[in-house]
């Protein structure tokens, strides 16, 4: 940053010098200006020319600033560099940062684990174990990789993997995925992965090769670019050698020289990379964070929309949302009784509960069965809370398995060995949901849900929410292949705030994150953050994107078309340099002011 900054810097001197009368002082400082900022892209877009054959907005604007010195403007050829090396520097840096979230996925891993060798319990280096080894994983550490559970019972926190905020309930048989933490009981798991080879690492391949390819896919300026600056140079080329043979030499020359500055794409050099550098300030007002130009650029024409459930649509924090007493108790009984056992447990489900009744008296006598459910003595009676297959729902089966199908976790509570009712817990959509779903639609964008939970429950909360195509029960690489599906057959933005997302984010073509609660490895794999979690926001950053996409192509449009117009005219011999280099200072004034009318945002 500090090369464009002072770039910067020294234009801006140069100019106040060259307002004051002191033209020489004013000119040193241009020239500095200009080498500053020239360097930042000139060596590259020559490289990249003489090695690849790679031609970009780079050479243009190399191009543009030669010819501007050719003609002796050289505080305009200052101008340009500052600009493009300004806009250039700030999108290298968001694409630099995108590298740092690789390394959030390798924390979840833990630098140890504990493994079972004749019967005595060894300490590894997590990077070391092999398939086939047995672990032990003691309640509050985490899983160090992939693995079956051979004995013991728990909870399993997999909300970094998954993105499911309520714990999976495990017993022998289930396999476990790396990253996962055990919430309760102590587990004997079996590896069936390296320690160097697992979900985790399989995650962190797939970001980088999303990334990699996303990265090939050139801003709409290079686009343009490809075929202009051959055809430029060819056309002068000729002029200049066919004019030679035909009339006098120096006129010709002269024509040619013309000819490229007129060719000379100034105005398109500065408009888009000015138009999205206000478009992306606008957008940071209203709680939308755009990374690079190019993200920009691309969010103007999504038009499928895939969006994750967990912690994105819904609050992240699961409630108690349906209560069914059974006979001889009633609604704020059971809740009681179970808020008082719960309040001594860690589960998520249990803090759900626990804060439904705040006012519940204290337990004693608390036993907790991991992956089962807790007990305890609450004013001399016994108390049990526990899951539907640990406890017979007896009358209340058809009201569980309603609950269940609407989305909900169920628990069932007895008093004294009595059956007293049902509570559901269920983590809720966001209430914006439903609006910003609709105003999508409104604005011709498909929405899907993506998710790792369960059908069930995705289906009940997706049909709250209006999303009419549900993929449930997905790992990351099913989202990173879904998304890349869709990706394939129109622009899609996929949205998203846990690790499990990070692929999916990577892959689409453009990737939003959910800032405000995210995981560093979402919002570093993302083109997009929310600094917020209100998602009307994602209507009005596309609806801000393309009316920036709008200006960009005005901008181009008028740009091109100056050049289409001037080099018939500097050909011909009707415009000399003078006259072409003001055409040109005319329509950058013009290409500025309109691309400034994207610094407007509206709320």
């Amino acid at each position: 940053m500090l090369l464009p900054i002072f770039s910067g810097v020294a234009l801006c001197v140069g100019l106040a010098l060259g307002w004051s009368g002191l033209a020489t002082p004013a000119t040193v400082l241009f020239w500095v200006g200009l080498l500053l900022g020239a360097y930042t892209f000139a060596p590259d877009a020559i490289r990249n020319l003489v090695t690849k054959r790679k031609l970009g907005i780079g050479l243009l604007m190399t191009i543009s600033a030669v010819g501007a010195v050719i003609l002796g403007y050289v505080g305009e050829a200052a101008a340009l560099a500052f600009l493009y090396s300004i806009a250039e520097a700030l999108e290298d840096k968001a694409m630099d940062r995108a590298q740092g979230g690789l390394r959030a996925l390798l924390k979840l891993v833990p630098q140890t684990a504990t493994v079972l060798r004749d019967g005595t319990s060894v300490e590894v280096a997590a990077k070391d174990l092999a398939a086939g080894e047995l672990m032990l994983v003691r309640p509050g550490e985490r899983i160090a990789t992939d693995g079956i559970i051979r004995s013991g019972r728990s909870s399993l926190d997999t909300s970094a993997i998954t993105g499911e905020s309520i714990p999976e309930e495990v017993a022998p048989g289930d396999e476990v995925p790396a990253g996962a933490i055990n919430s309760a009981g102590v587990l004997e798991v079996q590896t069936t992965a390296a320690g160097t080879d697992n979900s985790l690492t399989t995650l962190v391949d797939l970001v980088e090769q999303a990334q990699a390819e996303k990265g090939d896919r050139a801003r709409i300026a290079d686009r343009i670019a490809q075929p202009l600056v051959p055809g430029v140079m060819i056309l002068a080329v000729l002029v200049g050698v066919i004019g030679s043979l035909l009339g006098d030499p120096e006129t010709w020359i002269t024509r040619a020289l013309v000819v490229l500055v007129a060719a000379s794409p100034c105005a398109l050099a500065i408009s888009v990379p000015l138009t999205v550098v206000a478009a992306i300030g606008a957008a940071s007002q209203f709680g939308v964070v755009i990374k690079s130009g190019a993200a920009f650029e691309r969010l103007g024409g999504i038009r499928h929309l895939a969006v994750d459930k967990t912690g994105t649509l819904t609050r992240n924090q699961p409630e108690v949302t349906g209560v069914v007493p059974a006979d001889r108790f009633d609604r704020a009984q059971v809740l009681t009784f179970a808020a008082a056992v719960e309040q001594q447990s860690t589960h998520p489900l249990a803090a759900a509960i626990a804060a439904a009744g705040p006012e519940a008296p204290a337990a004693q006598d608390i036993s907790e069965e991991a992956g089962h459910g807790i007990s305890g003595t609450v004013e001399g009676r016994r108390v049990l809370v526990g899951s539907p297959r640990w406890i017979d729902a007896g009358p209340l089966k058809a009201d569980v398995e309603r609950m269940e199908s609407e989305g909900q976790t169920c628990v069932l509570v007895t008093v004294d060995d009595a059956l007293a009712g049902a509570i559901g817990v269920r983590d809720e959509l966001r209430p914006e949901v439903p609006e910003a779903v609709q105003t999508l639609r409104a604005n011709d964008v498909e929405v899907s849900m993506l998710t790792g939970d369960n059908t069930r429950t995705a289906r009940a909360l997706a049909e709250i929410a209006g999303i009419d195509d549900v993929r449930a029960e997905l790992r990351p690489e099913d989202k990173a292949s879904i998304v890349a599906e869709f990706s394939s057959k129109t622009p899609t933005a996929m949205i998203g705030d846990g690790i499990n997302d990070a692929p999916a984010l990577a892959g689409a073509t453009v990737g939003i994150a959910m800032g405000a609660t995210g995981s560093d490895a979402a919002i570093e794999s993302a083109d997009v953050a929310f600094t917020g979690h209100d998602l009307r926001l994602i209507p009005q950053a596309l609806q801000h994107a393309r009316r920036g996409s709008r200006i960009i192509n005005q901008n181009i449009v008028l740009s091109l078309a100056i050049i289409i117009v001037l080099m018939p005219l500097a050909i011909s011999g009707v415009l000399g340099l003078a006259a072409v280099v003001l055409v040109h200072e005319v329509a950058e004034v013009i290409v500025i002011l309109n691309g400034l009318r994207a610094a407007r945002a509206k709320r």
